[in-house]
């Protein structure tokens, strides 16, 4: 319902080319000697509009999509110390399941061409139905130990077959469905969603689950036995498959591929070909330097946020506080990005400096943890004050980030599609993040080098936005013909 604009050609303008002039009428010669005044042209009328009043409906549908691939991919960082204890994880298995995030977007670019094909419904649905599949893998009840642990891998890649989706269709959501002085914030929303499911996982794995407080080393209360723990995994584990089930339940019912009319001239117009998109990005300097100043901080960020737990245990943080301080992180950023994008919707043409002011406090916050992290060189005071506020602050200024950067992609390559610009950004980020996790696997006995790459990934990205000459090629069409 719903689901097509005017019709098989929904990828075809709707604005109609200027009529061809009329020939001049035949005068006689006395007309000739006084001529009629030149007439101004009339505007071009746009395309049929409207905004309807479903479309919060349809971002809530996908922002909790969003929240809850978060929530499954974040499942056993926090809570990591526990899983050791009840399913024999190793510190390989511990990384490896954070691994399958961005493993599973080696498929994207298929993602991303079944959404510019088919729209959003049918990807939505394929999407929610990976991650009902997938978190209805870890909780098979399996007797062996080793089976059910890859059943759980196995989970977990296909909730990171998830992210392509989640990630990188915001802005192609916020323009099919919202207008210009909302597309921002719609953006903010429903991608920041998937980062807010993340922190709940901070929160709920380390209040439900209990486990040592401490190293990994430290031994179990005597009260708590690997049985309890296990147990209470098992909790999360069925209370997340629910979860994704009631969300898949829900977008079956009702989510509409896009609105019967488009709700601006951007999203009636035309856009480019698969390939030509592909073409256009890759041949594109000033794109390709933007993506780097995304992926590569984001990457990073991401991977380590992914194992903050076992990055903090070393400085003796329990696993409680690990995840209030992820959770918090994460939150913060949400709240701060929301409102930021917010302002933008009412101030336009400010991305760029929004972007310089987010990098800048990233890189002092990364800079200021990392240090404080090395007790042994500068003594800086460790505490968990200031471990609290300078990862807070690192995560408020890097996530917030994310729906301006989406927002500045899709507005330098216009027409490509918002789909495939974010598609690969987000794909780009994650294959940043694969690369530090693969190095984590080899060097994780001590996180030193991992704190380092965090602030030394914001510095550069910081460099290139300064190097970035910004343009506003959507926003110039609808102000220009809806005016």
């Amino acid at each position: 319902m719903g689901s097509e604009w005017s019709h098989p050609e929904e990828r075809e303008p709707l604005l109609q080319p200027p009529p061809l002039p009329l020939p001049p009428p035949a005068l006689s010669p006395a007309r000739h000697a006084a001529p009629l005044p030149a007439r101004r042209p009339l505007p071009l009328p746009g395309p049929p509009s409207r905004v309807y009043g479903r479309r919060w409906l349809v971002l809530l549908l996908f922002s909790l999509l969003g929240l809850a691939q978060g929530l499954v991919w974040n499942t056993w960082g926090p809570i990591q110390n526990s899983a050791r204890q009840a399913f024999a994880f190793s510190s390989l298995d511990i990384a490896l399941l954070v691994f399958w995030g961005p493993i599973g977007f080696v498929p994207c670019f298929l993602f991303m061409g079944l959404m510019d094909k088919k729209g959003l419904r049918v990807t939505v649905l394929l999407t929610s139905a990976l991650m009902v599949v997938g978190a209805g893998l870890r909780c098979i009840p399996v007797s062996d130990q080793e089976q059910r642990k890859w059943l759980i891998h196995g989970g977990q890649l296909l909730n990171g077959l998830a992210g392509p989706t989640v990630s990188s269709a915001a802005p192609f959501l916020s323009t099919t469905w919202f207008s210009p002085d909302e597309r921002a914030t719609a953006t903010a929303i429903a991608s920041l969603l998937v980062y807010l499911g993340g922190a709940c996982a901070f929160l709920v794995g380390p209040l439900m689950v209990p486990g040592p407080n401490g190293t990994s080393a430290t031994p179990l209360p005597h009260d708590i036995s690997p049985e309890l723990i296990k147990d209470r995994i098992e909790a999360v584990l069925y209370a997340e498959f629910g979860f994704v089930a009631l969300i898949f339940s829900a977008a079956l019912a009702y989510f509409p591929s896009r609105p019967p009319f488009p709700p601006s001239v951007a999203a009636a117009s035309q856009r480019l070909s698969y390939r030509r998109s592909f073409c256009r990005l890759l041949s594109n300097p000033r794109f390709l330097m933007i993506a780097l100043a995304y992926a590569i901080p984001l990457g990073v960020f991401s991977g380590w946020s992914g194992v903050l737990d076992w990055i903090l245990t070393p400085a003796h943080i329990s696993q409680v506080d690990a995840g209030w301080i992820g959770f918090w992180s994460i939150v913060g950023g949400c709240v701060f990005g929301i409102a930021l994008a917010r302002f933008a919707d009412f101030i336009r043409g400010m991305l760029k400096p929004i972007l310089l002011l987010l990098l800048s406090g990233a890189t002092l916050s990364s800079i200021w943890f990392t240090l404080t992290c090395l007790t042994t060189v500068i003594h800086l005071p460790l505490t968990t004050a200031t471990l609290y506020t300078s990862s807070i602050l690192l995560g408020v200024f890097l996530n917030s980030s994310v729906p301006i950067f989406f927002e500045l992609f899709v507005e330098t390559v216009y027409p490509v599609p918002e789909g495939i610009t974010c598609g690969v950004v987000t794909f780009l980020s994650n294959m940043f993040m694969g690369i530090l996790l693969f190095f984590l696997f080899f060097y994780h006995e001590e996180f030193s080098w991992f704190n380092w790459c965090v602030p030394g990934s914001c510095l550069l990205s910081l460099l290139l936005i300064l190097c970035f000459r910004e343009s506003y090629d959507r926003l110039y069409l609808d102000v220009i013909v809806s005016v």
